[in-house]
């Protein structure tokens, strides 16, 4: 691999009698990585159920590596979200930072959403997930991956960091930033990556990583704590952006990060910091920084916003004045009506999707619930208190109301919530689970038309398609035939 000369020199310097190996690690075959969804399945589980050859990555719970030779994109299970492809080092900062149920939580630069998945199976539905990113295109597919993994709990955005924090200032107990960097980590994977990187790179990138870093941690709040990592090595933007931050928010400490099988110290004057050499582990490399934010992490009840998951008593608020979009009667109203789930759904279509959800056994909460024109969603946070802030996706898209039907969303095949447990569905007469290697789930994937047997074919209407029981789509059987439901953009093909 023809590396850039700057580059080698500094590489030199930093590691020493280390860089013959690190030199050689770009004559290795990189690693591919896959993680588990513990919202879905648990990793135990997954061992037993695929074909592939899975190595246990040293350092983290639920993460393999796997060979080349394993079709693992193309499995079915791929598709129902049972694991997220990602390379191992890059799974790293989501498993360091210590998220529990019930929190608020921040990943600021989420696409494509590797990360983002990963703090939101350890929320468990409980809490709330921003997940955000400034590139509308990349936001589109984390929103896709987000809903793969069946998270429902998640308010995807949108957004420039200065305008998440005018509404979210001092509020999140935990924040992801996985900075844009210069992606030296990345040069073996991708040697794209090394024609575009040039010795001034990561002064540019460092300017952006300063700027975020401080508005990540004026919404984090009193003993939060912010893990900042990056894909590169130069500590241009590592180390460097770590003691602006101490230095420009002396609220904050560095916090050492547990030692793990392969981890390295930080530079001097850094070392709670960890750094993942590609010589020491099985992956490409990466930079981590853990961060405390000074005070108490008890705060009183009204000053968090409710969630989905706390019921949305009304009253409570965050962010920008109420008061400046009408008089305080007005807002009162509005919240009591989203609280109890009337909002401006017409209660035809309430009872359109009430009773779709019944018949299928399924269980999502419609005293959050809203519909607008026609489409219902259950939000995670109470809209009129995030107003102004752009957004792609507010919880979970349940479907549309239409006339005298309710037609379900691939979001809501897919979410995590709807099953007692991983690998437990709901009692549904109209699902249909299929094995997992049954020729007919790839065709169904690609969009296709189904033959079913006659015992198959025993339930009309709507069917919940899965592969050895983990749901992968919706059709509709008429016949002998099971008509595709699956969106022509989730379609394999």
């Amino acid at each position: 691999m023809d590396l850039p000369q700057e580059f080698v020199n500094r590489m030199k310097q930093m590691l020493g009698s280390e860089y013959p190996d690190f030199e050689n690690s770009y004559t290795q075959p990189r690693k591919r990585g896959l993680r588990v969804n513990t919202l879905k399945i648990l990793p135990e589980q997954l061992e037993k159920a695929v074909p592939f050859h899975l190595h246990p990555v040293p350092w983290i719970e639920g993460a393999y590596t796997y060979e080349e030779e394993d079709a693992v994109s193309r499995h079915p299970f791929y598709y129902a979200g049972l694991y997220y492809l990602q390379e191992p080092s890059a799974m790293t900062p989501a498993s360091v930072l210590d998220v529990l149920p019930g929190m608020q939580v921040l990943d600021l630069c989420a696409a494509p959403g590797g990360k983002a998945t990963a703090l939101g199976a350890k929320l468990k539905g409980k809490g709330l997930l921003v997940a955000n990113d400034i590139s509308a295109s990349r936001c589109r597919a984390l929103l896709r991956n987000i809903e793969m993994a069946g998270i429902v709990n998640a308010f995807v955005t949108n957004a420039p960091g200065q305008q998440l924090g005018e509404h979210f200032h001092g509020f999140f107990d935990r924040i992801l930033l996985d900075a844009p960097c210069s992606g030296e980590g990345m040069f073996r994977k991708d040697e794209s990556v090394i024609r575009a990187w040039d010795p001034e790179k990561p002064l540019r990138c460092a300017a952006v990583q300063k700027e975020l870093i401080l508005q990540a941690a004026d919404m984090l709040r009193p003993g939060g704590e912010l893990l900042y990592s990056t894909c590169t090595f130069s500590r241009t933007e590592n180390e460097e952006v770590i003691g602006f931050a101490l230095k420009n928010r002396p609220e904050l400490q560095l916090v050492p990060i547990p030692v793990r099988e392969g981890f390295a110290q930080g530079s001097p004057g850094f070392e709670p910091c960890v750094r993942l050499w590609p010589h020491r582990i099985s992956g490409e490399g990466h930079f981590l920084a853990l961060l405390r934010k000074g005070g108490s992490v008890q705060l009183q009840r009204g000053e968090r916003m409710r969630t989905a998951s706390d019921g949305f008593p009304a009253g409570d608020h965050i962010g920008a004045d109420d008061r400046k979009r009408g008089n305080d009667r007005s807002i009162r109203e509005k919240q009591r009506r989203r609280a109890s789930g009337t909002g401006r759904n017409e209660p035809g279509q309430t009872q359109l999707l009430s009773d779709f959800l019944s018949e299928h056994a399924l269980t999502a909460d419609l005293s959050c619930t809203e519909i607008r024109k026609g489409q219902a969603y259950r939000n995670a946070v109470r809209p009129e208190t995030v107003h102004g802030i752009p957004f792609l996706r507010n919880g979970l898209y349940l479907g549309e109301c239409k006339k005298d039907r309710f037609e379900p969303s691939q979001s809501l095949a897919l979410s995590a919530d709807q099953f007692p447990a991983p690998g437990i569905l709901p009692a549904d007469p109209a699902l249909l689970s299929l094995d997992a290697g049954d020729p007919r789930l790839t065709s169904f994937l690609r969009g296709e038309t189904i033959d079913l047997t006659q015992e198959e074919a025993g339930v009309r209407g709507w069917r919940l398609v899965a592969a050895d029981g983990y749901p992968l789509g919706w059709g509709k059987c008429t016949g002998m035939q099971l008509k595709n439901k699956i969106p022509a953009a989730w379609r394999n093909g």
